[in-house]
């Protein structure tokens, strides 16, 4: 794992210390490695004692981790309805999973753009919603995807892909 950079001013190294945490790799499986060399046609494949494939939880991740970026850049952000927006209600194609994993990295990095661009401000409230920032929307996207992959890994085990 590497090594955190020394000598950071405050700000930085608070930025730093959040895309650490949103990309994985210290105390959590990182969200590449989690995902990577999935044969899709595993993907759709429940294990025995689980109640997701790895098709449910990548899909899951990629709405609900879009639809905290959402919430954090749009002043007319509409709530999905829980739990059936964020959950997949049919299998995945060979497509389907390609596009969502990509989309799910894509927006990921998005978050941690966000974090790392010197014109946002972590601590500040939201002009559109009060009493949220952005540093509360990346440490859910953080917790919520740590979970998730954790859940991956599991999957991944009880199918022989890891």
């Amino acid at each position: 794992m590497p090594r955190p950079e020394s000598g950071l001013a405050p700000d930085a190294r608070l930025r730093a210390e959040i895309v650490a945490v949103l990309r994985g790799g210290h105390a959590h499986v990182d969200t590449r490695t989690a995902l990577a060399d999935l044969p899709a046609a595993r993907v759709n494949d429940r294990p025995d004692g689980f109640p997701h494939s790895l098709w449910d939880l990548v899909e899951h991740l990629r709405i609900a981790q879009r639809d905290i970026l959402d919430f954090a850049l749009d002043a007319d952000y509409e709530a999905l309805a829980w739990p059936d927006d964020y959950w997949p209600d049919a299998d995945a194609t060979p497509a389907a999973w390609e596009a969502a994993r990509r989309a799910f990295l894509a927006d990921l990095d998005a978050v941690v753009a966000l974090v790392e661009d010197e014109a946002t401000d972590p601590l500040t409230e939201l002009d559109h919603a009060p009493g949220y920032t952005i540093l509360r929307q990346a440490l859910l996207v953080a917790d919520h995807n740590a979970h998730h992959l954790g859940q991956v890994v599991a999957v991944r085990r009880a199918l022989g892909l890891w």
